[in-house]
């Protein structure tokens, strides 16, 4: 998950940089959502509510 945080940073800066602002705030958007995913996952993990093998 970790991957496709990257790759859709690294989609918004380039399309920033080339004046796709639409593309690019959907990119970051995703980026941003995954990342709050992975936060929370993280959180849970954590605390011991959920338990990875």
């Amino acid at each position: 998950m970790l991957e496709w945080i990257l790759i859709l940073l690294a989609v918004a800066a380039v399309a920033g940089l080339l004046g796709f602002g639409k593309l690019s705030g959907l990119a970051l958007s995703g980026a941003k959502l995954l990342i709050l995913v992975v936060l929370v996952l993280f959180l849970l993990v954590l605390f011991g509510i959920i338990a990875i093998a």
